[in-house]
């Protein structure tokens, strides 16, 4: 699989987005691989982990977040979702799984209902192999909206706080795992 290709099917202007994707993508991306080989013993495919990073948030160009320059129509909650699906139909099963589970530390059915978030009720969508748990642990060091700040795992832990202690323990079980 060649990641550049997707990107360029799904964002072939060089513009705002496409920038922003590629920076937030690649911080990620890299952030992944130096766990992966600081932690030998862990039994990571590298080659995915790479390939899964970059194109874990493929599909924002569809959703409405007009302040990191996504026009779309869709609630960004939807992302990773519509990723999935773009992914899944290029054959790309394993990529797409990786960003459907990314959102947060993942989405539980129990939240999905409870918080009435515009997603299927037929699934959850929490990471479940190594390399989906550190791609969506990586990608919390990184926003979109403030591309060139680098969080601490305690600063990463605490944007989580607003969505449960569920995901902060989560996200704290991965930091001394991955850290």
């Amino acid at each position: 699989m060649n990641y550049e290709l997707i990107i360029d099917q799904f964002y072939p202007a060089d513009d705002a987005l496409r920038r922003l994707l590629l920076k937030h993508s690649r911080q990620v991306a890299d952030r992944c691989l130096l766990v992966a080989n600081r932690h030998k013993e862990l039994p990571l495919d590298l080659q995915f982990l790479e390939e899964s990073a970059m194109l874990h948030d493929i599909g924002i160009r569809w959703c409405h977040a007009p302040g990191i320059f996504c026009e779309g129509d869709q609630p960004y909650i939807c992302h990773g979702l519509i990723g999935g699906r773009l992914l899944r139909e290029a054959g790309f099963e394993r990529h797409a799984r990786v960003c459907e589970r990314h959102t947060g530390t993942g989405i539980t059915l129990r939240q999905i209902e409870a918080q009435h978030l515009p997603l299927p009720k037929d699934r959850q969508y929490e990471p479940e192999t190594l390399e989906e748990q550190l791609v969506c642990y990586a990608d919390k060091f990184y926003s979109k909206s403030r591309p060139d700040r680098v969080l601490s795992v305690l600063e990463a832990a605490q944007s989580l706080e607003k969505f449960g202690r569920e995901g902060v323990d989560k996200f704290l079980a991965w930091a001394e795992c991955f850290e």
